[in-house]
C-alpha cells in the first residue's frame, strides 16, 4: 500500500537542506518506503555519517484530526526521550517549520542502526521475543514516566485538556468526525456509538497525570540488532495521557515479555474499562485512516472492516 500524504523532495531540494542545516554535502540519499503520514530519506553525508531526514505532508494534504502537527509531535516527544539517556532513540538533529527550503517542515536526525522488529520476528524463538518484548517493556514505561501539565495533543493548549477524561473525549470525537466526514460505514450509527462512549467514560477519570505516550510502538517502530533493541522510531503520534493506550498493552499483543519488562498488568475491572475505550479508539482509526490515505489494498481495507466490527462487538460486551 502506498499513502498519497508524502511529500517529496527533488535532488537540489535535499542539496540546499542539508547545506544550511549541517554544513555537509549529500554522498547517497535513498526514499525509506516505510510509514504513512511523514515522508523519509536515509542519506550518507560525504563524512561517511548517516542520517534521516522526514518531511511532513504539504498543507494541502487532506489529513485527519488526529493528524494534524504530527511533526511537532515527533520532535518535542523525541527530544523528551532523549533526555532520558537510557532510552535508545535518534537525536534531533535540526528542525525547520520555516517553508524556506521546502513545501512543508522537517526535520533531520541521526540514523539507527538496525531491522524492524515485525521484519524479524518469525526467524526468533518465542523465547528470544520474550527477552525483545521484555526490554521494549523497560523502554515503553522509561518513555511513561515523562510527566506533562495537560492531557491531549502536543499542538497547541487548545487541543489540550485539564482532565484526561475531556482529552480522551475529544480524540475519540475527532475520530467520530472524520469518519462521518468521509460517509465511512462503521457498522453502527455514529451517535448510538457515541453515546456508548460517554456512559462509559467516568472511568477515565481515574487517570489525574498526563503521562507522555507513544501510542504507535508496534513491532515496525521498533528495531533490533543480534536479538537486542537498537532502536525506538516514529514519535509522530505522540500524546498526553494514559500508559495503558499504548500499543503493546492493546488487543493485538499484550506479551507476557512486556508485561514482565513493563512491570504492569490490567487487572481491575476500571483498567479493563479504560483499555476497551483505547482499543475501540485503535480499531476505528484502522478502518478511518483507510479512506483518508487513499489505501488501494482491498484485502487490507477488508481486514479492517471486520477488525472493527469485531472490536464494538468487544467493547460492548466489556
Amino acid at each position: 500500500m502506498e499513502s498519497t500524504y508524502k511529500t517529496r523532495l527533488s535532488k537540489e531540494q535535499l542539496d540546499q537542506i542539508i547545506t544550511h542545516q549541517l554544513a555537509a554535502a549529500i554522498q547517497e540519499c535513498e526514499e525509506m518506503i516505510d510509514g504513512w503520514a511523514n515522508h523519509a530519506y536515509k542519506i550518507v553525508l560525504s563524512d561517511g555519517r548517516k542520517i534521516v531526514l522526514k518531511i511532513a505532508p504539504s498543507a494541502a494534504t487532506n489529513l485527519m484530526r488526529c493528524e494534524q502537527d504530527l511533526m511537532t509531535a515527533e520532535v518535542e516527544a523525541l527530544r523528551l526521550a532523549a533526555g532520558l539517556k537510557d532510552v535508545p532513540v535518534p537525536q534531533v538533529l535540526a528542525y525547520d517549520a520555516s517553508l524556506a527550503f521546502a513545501p512543508a517542515q522537517y526535520f533531520i536526525m541521526e540514523y539507527m542502526s538496525g531491522t524492524p522488529y515485525n521484519q524479524v520476528k518469525t526467524q526468533l524463538t518465542v523465547s528470544e521475543q520474550e527477552e525483545i518484548e521484555q526490554q521494549l517493556g523497560q523502554y515503553n514505561k522509561r518513555i511513561n514516566e515523562i510527566k506533562g501539565d495537560r492531557f491531549g495533543y502536543f499542538s497547541g493548549k487548545d487541543r489540550q485538556r485539564s482532565t484526561w477524561r475531556e482529552a480522551f473525549l475529544m480524540l475519540m470525537e475527532d475520530m467520530l468526525a472524520d469518519g462521518e466526514k468521509a460517509k465511512i460505514d462503521i457498522g453502527i450509527d455514529y451517535n448510538e456509538l457515541r453515546r456508548l462512549i460517554e456512559e462509559r467514560s467516568d472511568v477515565l477519570d481515574e487517570v489525574t497525570e498526563p503521562m507522555l505516550i507513544s501510542w504507535d510502538l508496534w513491532d515496525g517502530n521498533v528495531l533490533v540488532q543480534d536479538k537486542q533493541i537498537t532502536g525506538i522510531i516514529d514519535f509522530e503520534r505522540s500524546l498526553w495521557g494514559d500508559p495503558l493506550m499504548e500499543h503493546y498493552f492493546s488487543h493485538f499483543n499484550y506479551t507476557p515479555g512486556f508485561l514482565k519488562g513493563y512491570g504492569r498488568e490490567i487487572v481491575t475491572e476500571s483498567e479493563r474499562k479504560r483499555r476497551s475505550l483505547y482499543d475501540l479508539y485503535f480499531d476505528l482509526a484502522l478502518r478511518i485512516e483507510c479512506d483518508y490515505r487513499q489505501y488501494d489494498n482491498q484485502e487490507h481495507i477488508q481486514w479492517t472492516i471486520q477488525n472493527l466490527k469485531k472490536g464494538i462487538e468487544r467493547f460492548r460486551n466489556v
